[in-house]
């Protein structure tokens, strides 16, 4: 394994390499120096200064060998540098790229320089480094490594989490998963009460929101790993918020996903501006780089929403719940009434759910929960309940209806896929 660092041959970039260099000792991997002359350069003047950066590449090399110990490969290429280091990185397979953030006094915090443009084009993870002294105390096993996670239900955040889980292999850390979310677009997710104001956070808001982000950051958690929640109700940009509980966490580390944005769709990248505002160290992670091998985290089925009308389909839905759902998860069982249901037919729909639990489950293995809930919008019910609850899958019974009966009747299990982002199973009846 072999992870790069991108080098100016300046004194910012120097520091930026021994902290790279530090890293790569402590992973057990070698170093590829990599610095990239402008085709202009070349041609204009030439051998000389080939050969002068050749050898300017060749001293800080060694320099780099005598203080980390480990393999350091210099490579000197000429184009543009993201494209150049793009290409480096699909031919010899890197693992990743270390690269000096843009000094202080760089004209818009270097918005679309040459590490922007790295961020962009490369499909590995890309670490700027900024003080990368809390990083090089954490490679000499000084210090535990406190890193701040940017945490929501995406495929960017889980490919972030799926590097900082890789990243615990190597020594002790401290995680923050910090949450940045609108209150308002969050109750509307999970049926609860909408607030007055983006901070008006109700309790139970924030306790579902926690216990959300604590299951999502539950594969991070380790002997020598400790995890935590940090919730932020946001409004503007999701970038800002988490940079300023970054700083007031006093992290070293920054990490969070990025889509690869292009053009006006940067302005609400929350990579792009990380690397940009924070003052600690960031690593953006694409989505593919856990795609290609990094070793993905399996996902864990440990709760499981079943829902029943009580007929025939949805019944048999609830046996499947319990048959997925491993020793010690939980069951919801969920059954919807109309809006205006009276007192008595909410207490009898309870009385048919709790029938409907398997007899072997009542000294099982399985905690089970039930929910009677109403409303006429009966998969909008379901889907809230899902969210609410932080299962990771539900079992819906279709009647398997075709044709003009799937029209005038609809279809609430397809409702409910169509609208909820989270795994579902549906059971059929066996043919007549």
């Amino acid at each position: 394994m072999t992870i790069a660092c991108a080098t100016l041959l300046t004194d910012t970039s120097r520091r930026a390499s021994e902290t790279a260099v530090l890293l790569a000792r402590r992973m057990g991997v070698s170093l590829c120096l990599v610095h990239v002359l402008p085709a202009n350069a070349v041609r204009t003047l030439g051998q000389p200064i080939w050969e002068a950066t050749q050898a300017a590449l060749l001293e800080e090399g060694r320099r780099l060998e005598a203080l980390g110990g480990v393999a350091v490969d210099r490579v000197l290429l000429t184009g543009e540098p993201e494209k150049a280091l793009a290409e480096l990185v699909v031919q010899r397979g890197l693992q990743g790229v270390v690269v000096a953030a843009p000094r202080k006094d760089t004209p818009f915090l270097g918005l679309g320089g040459t590490v922007d443009r790295m961020a962009q084009a490369l499909e590995v993870p890309l670490l700027v480094v900024r003080d990368g002294s809390a990083l090089e105390a954490w490679a000499r096993c000084e210090r535990p490594l406190k890193v701040m996670l940017g945490v929501d239900r995406s495929r960017p955040s889980e490919a972030a989490r799926d590097w900082v889980k890789e990243l615990e292999r190597f020594g002790p850390m401290e995680v923050v998963g910090g949450r940045v979310f609108w209150a308002s677009e969050e109750a509307e997710r999970l049926g609860l009460v909408h607030p007055h104001s983006y901070k008006d956070v109700s309790d139970e808001l924030r306790e579902a929101l926690t216990r959300e982000v604590s299951t999502l950051l539950e594969p991070l958690r380790g002997e020598d790993v400790t995890v935590r929640v940090r919730l932020e109700p946001g409004l503007g940009r999701i970038a800002d918020h988490l940079v300023a509980m970054a700083t007031d966490e006093q992290v070293d580390l920054l990490v969070v996903g990025t889509h690869h944005r292009k053009a006006l769709a940067r302005l609400w990248s929350v990579s792009h501006h990380a690397r940009r505002l924070a003052p600690m160290s960031v690593v953006s992670v694409p989505v593919p780089a856990t795609e290609q091998g990094m070793g993905e985290e399996p996902p864990r089925v440990r709760t499981v929403l079943a829902t029943t009308d009580f007929l025939a389909a949805g019944d048999r839905a609830i046996a499947y719940a319990f048959a997925l759902t491993p020793p010690g998860g939980t069951v919801h069982l969920l059954h919807v009434e109309p809006a205006r249901a009276t007192p008595e037919q909410l207490q009898e729909a309870r009385h048919q759910l709790e029938k409907r639990v398997p007899r072997s489950e009542h000294e099982g293995d399985h905690q089970v929960k039930l929910s009677v809930l109403t409303g006429d919008d009966v998969a909008g019910v379901i889907t809230q309940a899902a969210e609410r609850y932080g299962v990771d899958l539900l079992c819906l019974g279709t009647h398997g209806r075709g044709g003009v009966g799937r029209v005038v009747l609809g279809s609430v299990a397809q409702q409910v896929m169509a609208r909820s982002d989270r795994p579902a199973v549906t059971v059929r009846m066996p043919r007549a």
